[in-house]
Protein backbone atom coordinates (compact mmCIF):
# COMPACT_ATOMS: atom_id res chain seq x y z
CA UNK A 1 0.00 0.00 0.00
CA UNK A 2 1.30 3.24 -0.90
CA UNK A 3 2.13 5.98 1.87
CA UNK A 4 0.06 8.53 2.20
CA UNK A 5 1.53 12.63 1.70
CA UNK A 6 1.02 15.04 4.66
CA UNK A 7 -1.03 17.56 2.41
CA UNK A 8 -3.92 14.46 2.06
CA UNK A 9 -6.46 13.22 4.55
CA UNK A 10 -6.75 10.05 5.96
CA UNK A 11 -8.33 8.09 8.45
CA UNK A 12 -7.23 4.64 10.03
CA UNK A 13 -10.06 2.28 10.17
CA UNK A 14 -11.13 -1.31 11.33
CA UNK A 15 -12.92 -3.82 9.65
CA UNK A 16 -12.97 -7.63 9.51
CA UNK A 17 -10.21 -7.75 12.07
CA UNK A 18 -7.89 -5.50 10.18
CA UNK A 19 -6.76 -2.14 9.83
CA UNK A 20 -7.00 -0.07 7.04
CA UNK A 21 -5.91 3.93 5.85
CA UNK A 22 -8.18 5.38 3.82
CA UNK A 23 -8.59 8.47 1.84
CA UNK A 24 -11.75 10.06 0.30
CA UNK A 25 -11.78 8.08 -3.12
CA UNK A 26 -9.76 5.23 -2.59
CA UNK A 27 -11.33 2.01 -3.38
CA UNK A 28 -10.05 -1.51 -1.19
CA UNK A 29 -11.24 -4.79 -0.79
CA UNK A 30 -12.09 -5.87 2.80
CA UNK A 31 -13.82 -8.73 4.04
CA UNK A 32 -17.10 -9.46 3.43
CA UNK A 33 -19.52 -7.25 5.67
CA UNK A 34 -22.98 -9.52 5.21
CA UNK A 35 -25.59 -8.52 2.94
CA UNK A 36 -25.40 -5.34 1.11
CA UNK A 37 -26.39 -4.19 -2.41
CA UNK A 38 -24.04 -2.69 -4.97
CA UNK A 39 -24.43 1.11 -4.36
CA UNK A 40 -25.45 0.99 -0.38
CA UNK A 41 -23.97 3.30 1.93
CA UNK A 42 -21.64 2.05 4.71
CA UNK A 43 -20.67 3.69 7.67
CA UNK A 44 -17.61 2.63 9.38
CA UNK A 45 -17.14 3.67 12.84
CA UNK A 46 -14.79 2.18 14.50
CA UNK A 47 -11.80 4.94 13.28
CA UNK A 48 -8.87 4.45 15.10
CA UNK A 49 -7.03 8.06 13.80
CA UNK A 50 -7.78 10.64 11.65
CA UNK A 51 -5.78 13.52 10.19
CA UNK A 52 -6.56 15.94 7.76
CA UNK A 53 -2.84 17.47 7.25
CA UNK A 54 -2.76 20.32 9.95
CA UNK A 55 -3.94 18.29 13.35
CA UNK A 56 -3.75 14.69 14.10
CA UNK A 57 -6.71 12.96 16.19
CA UNK A 58 -5.58 9.32 17.87
CA UNK A 59 -8.59 7.48 19.56
CA UNK A 60 -8.25 5.66 23.00
CA UNK A 61 -9.97 3.35 20.73
CA UNK A 62 -11.86 5.30 18.67
CA UNK A 63 -11.81 8.89 17.59
CA UNK A 64 -15.96 9.60 17.44
CA UNK A 65 -16.42 10.16 13.89
CA UNK A 66 -17.62 8.01 11.08
CA UNK A 67 -16.01 6.83 7.14
CA UNK A 68 -18.82 6.42 4.97
CA UNK A 69 -18.42 4.53 1.74
CA UNK A 70 -20.52 3.22 -0.85
CA UNK A 71 -20.74 -0.88 -1.40
CA UNK A 72 -19.24 -1.40 -5.19
CA UNK A 73 -19.61 -5.55 -5.42
CA UNK A 74 -18.02 -8.93 -4.56
CA UNK A 75 -14.80 -9.57 -5.97
CA UNK A 76 -12.53 -12.98 -5.33
CA UNK A 77 -8.76 -12.42 -4.37
CA UNK A 78 -5.99 -14.37 -6.63
CA UNK A 79 -6.27 -18.15 -6.11
CA UNK A 80 -4.28 -19.61 -3.48
CA UNK A 81 -2.65 -23.55 -3.89
CA UNK A 82 -2.49 -25.41 -0.53
CA UNK A 83 -0.35 -28.45 -0.52
CA UNK A 84 -0.28 -31.16 2.25
CA UNK A 85 3.07 -33.53 1.97
CA UNK A 86 4.12 -36.39 4.37
CA UNK A 87 7.53 -37.48 3.57
CA UNK A 88 7.87 -41.68 3.08
CA UNK A 89 4.65 -42.37 3.22
CA UNK A 90 3.68 -41.63 -0.25
CA UNK A 91 0.62 -39.25 0.68
CA UNK A 92 0.25 -36.08 -0.57
CA UNK A 93 -3.21 -33.72 -1.02
CA UNK A 94 -3.81 -30.48 -2.49
CA UNK A 95 -6.47 -27.78 -2.31
CA UNK A 96 -7.55 -24.47 -3.32
CA UNK A 97 -8.61 -21.92 -2.19
CA UNK A 98 -9.83 -18.33 -3.56
CA UNK A 99 -11.03 -15.50 -0.93
CA UNK A 100 -14.35 -13.57 -1.46
CA UNK A 101 -13.56 -9.91 -0.79
CA UNK A 102 -16.33 -7.18 -0.89
CA UNK A 103 -15.52 -4.13 -2.66
CA UNK A 104 -15.73 -0.75 -1.61
CA UNK A 105 -15.15 3.11 -2.41
CA UNK A 106 -14.29 6.06 0.74
CA UNK A 107 -16.69 9.22 0.04
CA UNK A 108 -16.38 11.22 3.46
CA UNK A 109 -14.03 11.25 6.26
Amino acid sequence: MATKTAKEAFAVIATGGKQYIVSVGDTILVELMGEHKEGDVIEFDTVLMTDDGKTAKVGTPNTGTKVKATYLGEEKGPKLTIVRYKAKSNRDRRLGHRQHYAQIKIDAI
